[in-house]
């Protein structure tokens, strides 16, 4: 499922028009980004918890030559499912 395919089917199931359609998406997920990017944690309820990590820095290794490089500390995304969603998803 893209982007489009969710504006789309908020313009079949609730009855605004494309570009309003298309506006309520981009602004939800602008929301999303700006405050994962703050840090804060997202809840969905009866979906699931969005959450940004840090990652330290650590030595790692070239699988293909076996040298050792330097992985750099980052951000990453994490999304852990609700039971409702699992649920769901396993019958």
């Amino acid at each position: 499922m893209t982007k489009i395919d969710i504006i789309q089917d908020v313009y079949e199931n609730l009855g605004f028009s494309k570009k309003d359609s298309a506006k309520i998406v981009e602004s939800v997920f602008d929301i999303m980004k700006d405050k994962l990017a703050e840090g804060d944690k997202i809840k969905i309820s009866g979906f699931g918890n969005f959450s940004v990590k840090e990652k330290k820095s650590r030595r790692g290794r070239n699988p293909q030559t076996g040298e050792e490089i330097a992985i750099t500390a980052r951000k990453v995304l994490t999304f852990k499912s609700s039971q409702v969603l699992r649920r769901a998803l396993n019958g």
